[in-house]
């Protein structure tokens, strides 16, 4: 799953690379603070970096990841559950998203949703975020820990 990582970051480079430092600081404060379960940082976090980013093609992916995992944070920091989310990925936004399996394949629609964001905001982080990036390094394997969750759904067992 490492080396799928590593392809999916590729994948995504060029359509990230034109995000503004600030911009890209924002979206790796907002994976950290929601990694360490600093819920109400991490809401404010995804709120400032959906504000920053302009509209369109992978930024819509983007700005739905925050949304995402925003919303995740709202109902953890309210220790509430939610089991269907009302934040989900649109068909146009699916391209962008590092697994993307048939609704048929997904057992947990809700940890499918955020694993994907998780993913998604990791990678345009790790390569937007510079001064970030020791940071973000030493949460790869956590990244990698979330796609072996889905190797057997994806046919690579």
């Amino acid at each position: 799953m490492e080396q799928f990582l590593t392809a999916y970051i590729n994948r995504m480079r060029p359509q990230v690379t034109g995000l503004p430092a600030d911009t890209a600081h924002e979206i790796a404060s907002a994976f950290l603070a929601f990694r360490f379960r600093l819920f109400p940082n991490a809401i404010q976090e995804c709120t400032r970096a959906i504000s920053l980013i302009p509209d369109g093609g992978v930024n819509g992916a983007l700005k739905k990841a925050l949304s995402i995992v925003r919303a995740h944070a709202e109902d953890l920091e309210n220790a509430r559950f939610t089991a269907d989310p009302t934040q989900v990925f649109s068909d146009e936004e699916r391209p962008y998203l590092p697994v993307d399996l048939p609704p048929d394949r997904i057992e947990d629609p809700g940890t499918f949703q955020l694993d994907n964001a998780l993913v998604l905001i990791y990678s345009v982080a790790a390569v937007t975020s510079p001064d970030d990036e020791e940071t973000l390094a030493e949460h790869r394997k956590f990244i990698v820990r979330l796609l072996a969750g889905y190797k057997k759904a994806l046919g690579m067992e």
